[in-house]
C-alpha cells in the first residue's frame, strides 16, 4: 500500500480541536497498519487526507479514522462499534458539540461493553472516544473505582496507542498532557488530569520500544562492586598508571588508558564480567622534583594532578570502573607484605652501592636530582636518568660535569646500603612462565621482543630501595630514611588501587584460575610488567596470584615530525584537545586509527581533519543520518513491517559481507588488535552505505515499491543498531547518540548478525548529526597554536651537540680506560633502569 498524505493543521497545542483531530488519525494509522505521511500545514483548521487513487480528499478526522479501518492491514472487532451505538456517541461527536462533561463520558464508558481481546485493533468508535477523552479528565464512580481509568489503562498499555500518541506529539506544536493513573474526583472537568502521575513516559520517543530479546548489553549497578563470578569469563584490565607530575599528552593517552578503555568496553559489550582499574602513580623522585619546582609539598602536588588527570580522562570518555592513586594505606600494607614475603623466601639481599652525594644539603641524589652534560650529544641540561635532547638513557655517573639540581653543587661519590631483589635466582621460573604465557596470551610483538632481550642478557639483582622521603616506607630496621624504589612499588599500585575499590580485592588478584589479566602500556614499561612484577609475585611463593595473561604495548606517537614537549609548548596535551572544541569521539577515532602498534606514528593536523571529514562524516555520519531522517520523514519514526522481506535472496550478499566483517572484528578484539578492529567497524558502515545505494532508497522506492522500501529500511536500521555496538568501544559518545536516535538500549556485540534487533512497530527518535566538518582555517590555527618552539628546540639541540663535542670525546676515552678495571658492587645497577611511566 502506498503511503497516504495527511495534512496536519499547525499550530495544534494540547487541548485544541486540531490536536484532538491529529491524535485520532495517528491512533488509527497505528492501530490499522496504514502507512501515512504526516505533513504540517500552517493556517489550516481541519486535518485532511489526500487519496489520489480514489480522487478524493477527506477533511474530517472521524471520517479518516473510519476510512483507515476499511483499508488497513489489521482487522478490527465490530463489537466495539456496536457497544457505542446506543449512545449515539459518534453522531454526537460529529455534530461538533463534543463531550462537554466528564460525568457524561464516564456514563458512556461504564455502560459500554467493549471487547477486551488484546490481539485485535479497536473499533473506530473506541479510537474516537479515546481521543476525545484524552484531554478531558478521567472521573470516578461513587464507590471510588474509576471505570474510565481502567479502560484508559488498558488502551494506553497497547502498542498501537503508544505509537499513535507519540506520533501526535511529534507532529504537533505541543505534546499532549497526560491523563492521571488515579481518579481526579467525581465531577472533575477538563484539565483535572493534569499535573498528576502519568500513564505515558515524559520523553515521547521512549514510549515504545520493540527490541529483540537478548540483544541488549547488560548494564551493571554502579553502586555494586564488580567481582569475579565462578564459571564466567572474568577479565581484569589495567593500563599503565600515568605519572602524576604533569599533564598527559596524546602519546600518553593512546599508549595506555585509551587502548585499555577500548578493550574494556569491548569486553563489556560482549557481556563479559570485566573490571578496569587505573590511577595516578605518585611516589618517587619525579614527584619531589616537580614539587620543588612548583614550591609545594609532594602531597599537595599529587592532590592537584590526580584531579587534573581524572578530569582529562573523563573528558576523553575513558570508562574506568575505578580511578585511584598509589599514595594510600592499602599501597603501604600490600607493598610491605610482598616485600617481607620476598625477604622470608630469601630473594632479597643487602648490598652497598655507590651514589652521588651532595655535601651542601647532606643528601644522596636520586637520578633526577642530578644534571649535567650528555656524553653522547653534548646537551648541557641532561638528567641523571635520561637526556631529553637525544633520548639516551643514562646513569648519573655518565654525566659530564654533574651538578646537584637543588643547589648546583658538584656531588661526590659515597656508598650507601640498599636492598636488592635477586632476579637472577628467579630467572628460571620467570623464563618458564614467560615462554608459556606469551604464547597462550598472544602477547604483542614488541612485548615479546623486549622481554626476550632482558632474559637473553641475563637478569641481575636490582635495587628496590632509594634514599628519598616520598615513597612507601621500607619495613626493615635501619632503613627508616629510605623508601621503596618507585619502579618496584608502582606495579603493586594496581593491586592496592583495586583494594581501595573493593575489600574483596583478592578475588581479582589472587584467583589465577578464574581471572585473566590484560595490561596496556607503552613499550618502555614492558620489562616491569613481564619480568619484574611477575618475578616479584613468583618470589612471594603465594601460588594463587593472578598472573599476566596478555600484554598490549605501543611504540611512540610523535607530533608533526618531532616530540611532544610541555615546556616548549610543542604538541597537544589532554587539556588542549578539549580546548579545540572537537568532540572526544573524533580525538579517540584519530588516535586509535593511528595507534602506534608496530612502529612509531605521527600526529598530523591535516591527517586529523581528513579522517574526520572523509571517514567519520562521509562514511559513518552519512549512513546513520541519511536513514534515520528518511524513517522520520516517511514513516513518522516508526519501523515498518519488514519481516516479509527478511529472507529475500537479494539481501544475502550484504548479510554475508557484514557477518564476515563481524567475525573478523571479534577475532581482532579478542586478540587485542585494536586498530584492526576499528577498520572492520568502519568497513561495516561502508557496507551500509553501499546497501542503501544499491537498493536506491529514495522517494520513488517508497512510493512505487513500499514493501521493498520497508525491507531496506528494516535492514538498514538494524545494521545501524549493530554498528552502534561495534563502535561503542572506540567512540562511546557517538554510540550513545546513535542508540538515542534509535530509541534503543545499548546493544551487545554478537557472534553472528541477523536482521531483527529493532522489531516492526518500534518508534525511533529524531535524527541528529554525529559529526561536523573541520575546515582548513581551523587546521592552520591549531598547527600554529600547538607548534610551540619546536624549531628553536631543534636548533638549541644542534648547538648543544656542537658545544659538547670535545667534552663527550674526552668522557668516552675515560670510560674506555675504566672498562679495563675490575667490576665493583656497581654491577647491581649497571643494567638499564628505565623509569617506568606507570
Amino acid at each position: 500500500m502506498a503511503s497516504l498524505k495527511v495534512n496536519i493543521p499547525i499550530p495544534a497545542p494540547s487541548g485544541s480541536p486540531a490536536f484532538t483531530q491529529t491524535l485520532k488519525v495517528c491512533l488509527a494509522a497505528s492501530a490499522y497498519g496504514v502507512p501515512a505521511q504526516f505533513v504540517k500545514v500552517s493556517g489550516q483548521t481541519n486535518i485532511s487526507l489526500e487519496v489520489p487513487k480514489e480522487n478524493k480528499i477527506l477533511i474530517e478526522a472521524n471520517a479518516i479514522v473510519r476510512y483507515f479501518a476499511t483499508i488497513g492491514s489489521r482487522p478490527w472487532s465490530k463489537s466495539g462499534e456496536e457497544a457505542l451505538k446506543d449512545f449515539a456517541l459518534i453522531e454526537f461527536e460529529e455534530s461538533g458539540q463534543g463531550i462537554r462533561a466528564a460525568d457524561v463520558a464516564n456514563n458512556v464508558v461504564s455502560k459500554a461493553n467493549f471487547p477486551t481481546d488484546p490481539t485485535l485493533p479497536p473499533s473506530p468508535a473506541e479510537i474516537i472516544l479515546f481521543s476525545t477523552l484524552w484531554d478531558l479528565a478521567s472521573t470516578s464512580t461513587s464507590d471510588g473505582k474509576s471505570t474510565l481509568s481502567s479502560w484508559f489503562i488498558r488502551i494506553i498499555g497497547t502498542e498501537w496507542a503508544k505509537i499513535g500518541i507519540e506520533q501526535a506529539a511529534t507532529h504537533t506544536s505541543d505534546k499532549p498532557d497526560k491523563p492521571a493513573t488515579k481518579s481526579a474526583g467525581k465531577g472533575a472537568g477538563k484539565g483535572a488530569a493534569k499535573n498528576t502521575s502519568a500513564l505515558v513516559d515524559d520523553t515521547p520517543r521512549e514510549m515504545v520500544q520493540r527490541i529483540k530479546e537478548g540483544t541488549d548489553m547488560k548494564i551493571r549497578d554502579p553502586n555494586e562492586s564488580i567481582l569475579p563470578v565462578p564459571g564466567e569469563r572474568n577479565i581484569l584490565i589495567t593500563s599503565a598508571l600515568p605519572y602524576v607530575n604533569n599533564v598527559p599528552h596524546l602519546g600518553n593517552i593512546i599508549g595506555s588508558v585509551l587502548s585499555a578503555d577500548v578493550f574494556s568496553r569491548y569486553a563489556k559489550a560482549r557481556n563479559y564480567n570485566t573490571l578496569y582499574i587505573c590511577g595516578t602513580d605518585e611516589y618517587g623522585t619525579a614527584t619531589e622534583t616537580k614539587a620543588l619546582e612548583e614550591g609545594v609539598t609532594p602531597r599537595a602536588l599529587c592532590d592537584k594532578y590526580n584531579v587534573l588527570h581524572a578530569e582529562i580522562y573523563k573528558w576523553f570518555d575513558i570508562g574506568f570502573d575505578y580511578f585511584g592513586r598509589t599514595t594510600t594505606d592499602a599501597q603501604t600494607e600490600i607493598a610491605q607484605d610482598i616485600f617481607l614475603n620476598l625477604q622470608k623466601n630469601d630473594f632479597l639481599v643487602e648490598e652497598s652501592m655507590t651514589q652521588l652525594f651532595c655535601e651542601k644539603h647532606q643528601g644522596f641524589l636520586a637520578d633526577r636530582f642530578v644534571e649535567g652534560t650528555c656524553p653522547k650529544c653534548g646537551y648541557e641540561d641532561a638528567r641523571g636518568d635520561q637526556c631529553d635532547a637525544c633520548g639516551l638513557l643514562l646513569d648519573p655517573f655518565e654525566l659530564i660535569n654533574p651538578r646537584c639540581k637543588l643547589d648546583g653543587t658538584g656531588p661526590i661519590k659515597r656508598d650507601s646500603k640498599h636492598i636488592f631483589i635477586q632476579l637472577d635466582k628467579l630467572q628460571p621460573e620467570i623464563e618458564e612462565w614467560v615462554n608459556k604465557t606469551s604464547e597462550e596470551g598472544q602477547w604483542s610483538r614488541n612485548g615479546r621482543i623486549i622481554t626476550e632481550s632482558w632474559l637473553k642478557t641475563g637478569l641481575k639483582p636490582r635495587c628496590i630501595t632509594r634514599d628519598l622521603t616520598w615513597g612507601t616506607p621500607v619495613p626493615v630496621l635501619g632503613y627508616e630514611k629510605k623508601v621503596m624504589y618507585v619502579w618496584f612499588d608502582a606495579c603493586i599500585g594496581y593491586v592496592s588501587i583495586t583494594a581501595n575499590y573493593t575489600k574483596e580485592w583478592e578475588k581479582w588478584w589472587k584467583n589465577k584460575d578464574e581471572v585473566k589479566l590484560y595490561q596496556f602500556m607503552g613499550k618502555d614499561n614492558v620489562p616491569f610488567h613481564t619480568v619484574v612484577f611477575p618475578g616479584t609475585k613468583i618470589g612471594t611463593r603465594e601460588g594463587n596470584w593472578t598472573m599476566l595473561h596478555h600484554i598490549s604495548t605501543t611504540e611512540y606517537l610523535q607530533y608533526e615530525g618531532g616530540k611532544f614537549s610541555k615546556s616548549r609548548g610543542v604538541g597537544v596535551f589532554g587539556n588542549n584537545a578539549r580546548d579545540t572544541g572537537v568532540p572526544p569521539s573524533v580525538w579517540r577515532y584519530y588516535l586509535l586509527s593511528s595507534r602506534p602498534e608496530t612502529g612509531d606514528t605521527q600526529f598530523v593536523w591535516q591527517d586529523f581533519a581528513t579522517k574526520n571529514n572523509s571517514e567519520l562524516l562521509a562514511n559513518l555520519g552519512n549512513f546513520v543520518n541519511r536513514l534515520i531522517k528518511f524513517v522520520n520523514a516517511k514513516y513518522a519514526g516508526v519501523v515498518p513491517d519488514y519481516t516479509a522481506w527478511t529472507n529475500d535472496p537479494s539481501f544475502d550478499q550484504y548479510k554475508e559481507s557484514v557477518n564476515a566483517l563481524l567475525k573478523s572484528y571479534v577475532e581482532d578484539l579478542e586478540n587485542v588488535r585494536i586498530r584492526a578492529g576499528l577498520e572492520k567497524a568502519m568497513a561495516v558502515s561502508a557496507e551500509g552505505n553501499r546497501f542503501l545505494q544499491d537498493n536506491k532508497l529514495d522517494n520513488a522506492l517508497f512510493t512505487n515499491s513500499p514493501g521493498k522500501a520497508a525491507a531496506v529500511v528494516g535492514f538498514g536500521l538494524n545494521l545501524i543498531y549493530l554498528l552502534s555496538a561495534l563502535i561503542y568501544p572506540y567512540m562511546p559518545a557517538t554510540s550513545e547518540s546513535i542508540v538515542k536516535q534509535l530509541n534503543a538500549p545499548p546493544r551487545s556485540i554478537p557472534d553472528v548478525w541477523d536482521v531483527g534487533g529493532l522489531l516492526p512497530g518500534h518508534v525511533i527518535g529524531r535524527a541528529e548529526y554525529l559529526f561536523s566538518r573541520i575546515e582548513e582555517k581551523q587546521v592552520q590555527e591549531w598547527k600554529s597554536r600547538y607548534g610551540g618552539k619546536q624549531e628553536a628546540a631543534v636548533q638549541d639541540t644542534k648547538k648543544g651537540k656542537k658545544k659538547g663535542k670535545s667534552a663527550a670525546k674526552q668522557h668516552a676515552a675515560k670510560k674506555q680506560e675504566e672498562a679495563t678495571k675490575p667490576a665493583s658492587a656497581e654491577i647491581f645497577t649497571t643494567d638499564v633502569e628505565v623509569r617506568p611511566t606507570v
